[in-house]
């Protein structure tokens, strides 16, 4: 048998020689770093100025691997790609909890042991990304990603074609499910964004699971992912190094019938902004599947936050940011619309509604109270009229519109806001509400509602004259 110090000696990068143990099952076996030479061992024990350090422990020679650091699931896969399936592999690596990225080769080795399988580990450290390293990847993977690329790049219905997308990866991995979710920690929402579901799969769509909380499931995932960009789990023995890290989510995914899977969370700017996912894929070629996986959930995250940006974008533009009505911009195109005959109505009602004691609130209690009193004015509106488009015209007034509905149940509303308007305490509007069973002109409806509203205004302040304002 070779010397492996010697062997490894030889070399002029960080390097090691790893064993694993040769199995009849499906298990990976102990996997032992052999050898390394003085670069690695260095490397892997010095504290960084932050006090991380690689090896948690002192190197001797032939040691099991999780002497040093915990149970990596991928690591393992890659020893057991290389030494046992003799596949040359490589990787680019970007781990949260360190403050460097790893270049990764590993060679397959010929060495006569009936207990034990060999490869060669060498590696490049950086605290820079690596462009270069990170495009070193197949043809076969540089296809499929060149494809996603500009299927998304040349998308003008972004949905639609990530729909196509997720397909095209479900196929590629020939996998049951494919999936996108998102997730926003801050505001404890989540999504789908696409999914992929292979026919006569016994898997389900997660969109079935919709009363589920989600975004418990995925913090988990952050703590189980460890800092790594990527999981693969391919088999029990692997699902029961989940059981033992995760309980909770390992029942979930026994309970779904899922036997693998690989899961790589989404960033954007140091944000995890959702996951991508593939289960009970084709555990014969995960080399390809997680290289492809990697290098698309990069732009596949990339797209989803520029659409993300856009959508918000939007949102500001018509949308009244205190109170989450529609703006004074939405308005007056919503009113070009109708202009335009745009927009198809059999009968049309439009209800002004105007905050009262608004600037009384704001001289004496500040403005944080106007502020509050707006927000609750726009609840009560909303709450009163749910179904239909609701405005922030300007200031403390609100306008509603109602298409095809009774006026009977309008007035009801109405008449109802007048009354709880009077009750001292509630927040208080002067309404205006005109309505034409046939249709009519939009400015008309708008110009009638306006003047009836300004009528019970006056009514209002006739009531209650230290609430009164200048009005016109």
């Amino acid at each position: 048998m070779m010397d492996l110090q010697k062997f490894v000696d030889k070399f002029h990068t960080m390097t090691s020689i790893l064993s694993v143990e040769k199995r009849d099952d499906d298990k990976i076996g102990t996997i032992r770093i052999e050898a390394a030479n003085s670069l690695y061992i260095r490397a892997m024990e010095k504290v960084d100025k932050d006090g991380n350090v690689v090896f948690k422990e002192k190197f001797i020679p032939g040691s099991s691997y999780e002497r040093y650091m915990k149970k990596e699931l991928n690591f393992e896969n890659f020893c057991y790609e290389c030494a046992i399936k003799k596949k040359p592999v490589h990787a680019y690596i970007r781990p949260e909890r360190y403050n460097f990225c790893i270049n990764l080769y590993m060679m397959p080795l010929s060495i006569d042991d009936p207990k034990k399988a060999y490869c060669s580990y060498s590696q490049e450290i950086s605290f820079e990304e690596n462009i270069e390293a990170m495009s070193n990847i197949s043809a076969k993977t540089s296809s499929n990603v060149l494809q996603t690329c500009i299927k998304l790049r040349g998308a003008a219905d972004l949905q639609k074609t990530m729909d196509e997308v997720i397909e095209d990866i479900r196929q590629i991995c020939d996998a049951s499910y494919c999936c996108v979710l998102l997730t926003d920690f801050n505001e404890h929402t989540w999504s789908v964004f696409s999914d992929a579901l292979k026919k006569d799969s016994n898997l389900h769509s997660i969109r079935d699971f919709k009363d589920q909380d989600f975004v418990e499931f995925a913090k988990s995932w952050i703590d189980t992912l460890a800092g790594s960009n990527c999981l693969m789990i391919k088999n029990q023995y692997d699902l029961e190094v989940i059981h033992k890290a995760n309980p909770t989510w390992y029942e979930s995914l026994t309970g779904a019938n899922v036997k693998s899977l690989v899961l790589l969370p989404l960033e954007h700017n140091g944000t995890t902004i959702g996951f991508i996912w593939v289960a009970n894929f084709n555990t014969s070629n995960t080399l390809i599947i997680r290289e492809t996986l990697e290098l698309t959930a990069f732009f596949v995250a990339s797209e989803i936050a520029n659409y993300q940006l856009l959508g918000k974008l939007e949102t500001l533009s018509r949308i009244d940011l205190l109170t989450g009505a529609m703006n004074r911009n939405s308005m007056n195109n919503r009113v070009t619309q109708f202009l335009n005959g745009e927009v198809q109505f059999n009968s049309l009602g439009v209800i002004f509604a105007d905050l009262n004691g608004l600037k009384s609130t704001n001289d004496n209690q500040g403005h944080e109270a106007g502020d509050k009193l707006l927000k609750d004015a726009s609840q009560i509106l909303r709450s009163y009229f749910s179904d239909c488009e609701l405005y922030r015209a300007g200031g403390d007034e609100f306008l509603v519109i109602a298409l095809d509905k009774p006026k009977n149940e309008l007035e009801d509303k109405v008449n109802r806001i007048r009354e709880e308007s009077m009750i001292p305490g509630n927040v208080s509007f002067a309404v205006g509400f005109y309505y034409d069973a046939n249709g009519g002109d939009i400015r008309t409806a708008m110009h009638k509602a306006d003047v009836l509203m300004y009528e019970d205004k006056k009514r209002y302040y006739d009531r209650f004259p230290a609430n009164r304002r200048r009005f016109l």
